[in-house]
């Protein structure tokens, strides 16, 4: 399978993330104010890169070094969030979206791993 630019993994892995996330939140509620306040509190910079720390030791060193390549992409200086959350938040991002394009098991294990570290069940809005 052809390899794509970073940046593209990144896009993907986006997306992908969400949709792991909606997965989970459309469970806890049917309120939409608080469906979209459940999503946003776990996918945004602050909290992915948090994610990014817990799952990095389990990352092969082929992840890592996605990771690590993830974090040199240029952005927008438009963004009002911290430039080294940005990054974090993108080099999880990347690897998700490597693993969704090129290894479907591993993206599912890096999804079962991300749903026990962050337990659903115990945040409530």
């Amino acid at each position: 399978m052809e390899e794509l630019n970073i940046k593209n993994y990144a896009h993907i892995g986006d997306a992908v993330y969400e949709v792991f996330i909606r997965e989970h939140t459309i469970f806890m509620t049917s309120n939409l104010k608080k469906l979209h306040q459940l999503t946003v509190h776990f996918v945004n910079a602050a909290f992915q890169t948090e994610l990014l720390e817990k799952i990095f030791p389990y990352l092969n060193e082929n992840e890592q070094d996605l990771g690590r390549r993830a974090r040199n992409i240029p952005t927008s200086s438009a963004r009002r969030i911290d430039r080294a959350l940005h990054s974090n938040a993108t080099s999880l991002e990347v690897i998700f979206g490597y693993n969704y394009i090129h290894n479907k098991a591993r993206y599912n294990e890096l999804c079962i791993l991300s749903e026990k570290i962050i337990d659903f069940n115990s945040f409530r809005i």
